[in-house]
């Protein structure tokens, strides 16, 4: 019998967001618990735990967590030594505060531990970023297909399945890699629409000619100022002629459609937002507040947003109505349960995590939802016709029983807008009407007003007339 073991670390995190990730953030999970996340794991191999930590998207990792957790994996995995398989679970945009590729530096310790002779597959999300030093410490990588990622089960499943028919097989794969010089957010590249949809399109066919294990792209993550941020094409297989012309083909795909990604939707800033969804009849009407998306990394603190619906009249008065979550801001959560339902408060919401600015919030506590177990303490604060959800721990707001058991109902309201980027599936299920609003935030849309230092120049569209670049592919072989 087969002997692989399973562990990894996960999270996204933004370098722009002052949000630090620690303990308090990471769901840690090992032993039977572990196993458990994973369906239909075969059964002709020994399955052996290591740990699992996975974090809602935020701000850089806590070194000394990071630390902490990559030293227990490493130290189960040399108890079970010898192993003949290990599968990683990544995300691939983690960053750790000192560190500048974090996925690799677990990668290779983990590669250390092992040896060579061990196969290793990974199974990412397309917006993590595929360095060179990542796939040399790798055997086989695979990610998700869609976005949203809906696929992101079937993607575990098909790390997995790859790393035991290579194991069965006695097969040592190949990898051909190259960095596609562009660096989009993850709303550009939605694969409902072209020209993401047609290149994610192509996967399946690829996988399925001779010579080759898996096809994967990597869309790279743009909210962190590292070096290795960028997209990247890997095509694994046992035939490198075939994987390099396969890999080769993807990249240019990428790099020649690069001018033709854009948002899934209309986008503007947020007082064009508010009119244009103000002026519509559809309802509900979603308005996605995208530079502060916890669920890209934002930190989840910044009241922009808010300021920006208050300022409105018609809301203001309350001769128009909107839902906005969220803001993370526990002191001002403590406050509204300090007057209790029905009270009248008087807040400065904004910057819990010290992002910039904050909104003036006067109005009536009209709801309180204690101990939620994503959100801690709630509150919903109406002032004119805004209802304003604030909560002491950050949450994403991605289903629509998250507004109704709040007792509100997107429907109801003539905008909701939620801190998202493209409207995950049950929002985007209910929504009538969607605008993108280019708001400010640690996940910022407008990604060339961000200020990176660090990243590999020349990058499109940081460099719109930069020369084309060489995609040639670069075999690596263990």
């Amino acid at each position: 019998m087969k002997r692989i073991a399973i562990g990894g670390m996960a999270i996204e995190s933004s370098t722009f967001s002052p949000h630090r990730s620690g303990a308090a953030d990471f769901s840690v999970v090992r032993d039977a618990e572990l196993l458990a996340r994973y369906d239909s794991l075969p059964a002709h191999v020994g399955w052996i735990p290591l740990v699992y930590a996975r974090a809602l998207p935020g701000g850089a990792v806590e070194r000394a967590f990071y630390d902490a957790i990559k030293a227990e994996l490493l130290e189960h995995l040399r108890a079970t030594l010898p192993l003949d398989g290990l599968y990683l679970d990544l995300h691939g945009a983690m960053t750790v505060v000192g560190m500048t590729d974090a996925e690799a530096d677990l990668a290779e310790a983990v590669r250390d531990a092992v040896g060579p002779g061990c196969l290793i597959s990974a199974s990412m999300d397309p917006h993590g970023n595929m360095s060179h030093r990542l796939v040399t410490a790798l055997d086989l990588a695979t990610s998700h297909r869609m976005s949203p990622h809906e696929d992101a089960a079937l993607t575990k499943q098909r790390a997995v399945a790859n790393l035991v028919a290579c194991l069965d097989r006695g097969i040592r794969p190949l990898r051909a890699w190259v960095r596609v010089p562009v660096l989009l957010p993850g709303e550009r590249a939605c694969t409902r629409d072209e020209p993401a949809k047609g290149i994610y399109r192509r996967l399946p066919a690829i996988e399925a000619r001779d010579g080759v294990i898996d096809a994967a792209v990597w869309i790279g993550y743009a909210w962190a100022d590292e070096p290795r941020c960028s997209a990247a094409v890997v095509v694994t297989g046992t035939d490198a002629a075939a994987i390099t012309r396969q890999a080769q083909v993807l990249a240019q795909a990428y790099w020649d459609a690069r001018a033709a990604f854009a948002f899934s939707t209309a986008s503007g800033d947020a007082d064009w937002c508010i009119a244009t969804g103000l002026a519509s009849a559809e309802r509900p009407f979603f308005i996605s507040d995208s530079g502060d998306n916890p669920t890209a990394g934002g930190a989840g603190d910044v009241a922009y947003m808010l300021e920006r619906l208050l300022a409105d009249p018609a809301l203001a008065s309350g001769r128009a109505t909107a839902i906005w979550a969220s803001v993370v801001d526990p002191t001002a959560v403590a406050r509204c349960f300090a007057a209790g339902g029905g009270g009248d408060v008087e807040l400065r919401v904004g910057g819990a995590f010290g992002s910039p600015g904050s909104a003036r919030l006067r109005g009536r506590v009209e709801r309180l939802r204690a101990a939620d177990p994503v959100g801690g303490d709630i509150a919903v604060v109406a002032s004119g016709g805004v209802r304003a959800v604030l909560t002491t721990r950050r949450k994403p707001y991605h289903y629509i029983t998250d507004f109704t058991e709040l007792g509100l109902d997107p429907a109801a309201h003539d905008l909701t807008v939620v801190k998202v980027g493209y409207l995950v599936p049950d929002l985007f299920d209910a929504a009538k009407g969607w605008v993108l609003a280019l708001t400010p935030g640690g996940v910022d849309q407008h990604i060339v007003r961000l200020g990176y230092r660090a990243l590999d120049r020349p990058i499109y569209p940081l460099d719109p007339d930069m020369p084309a670049p060489s995609l040639a592919p670069e075999v690596i072989t263990r």
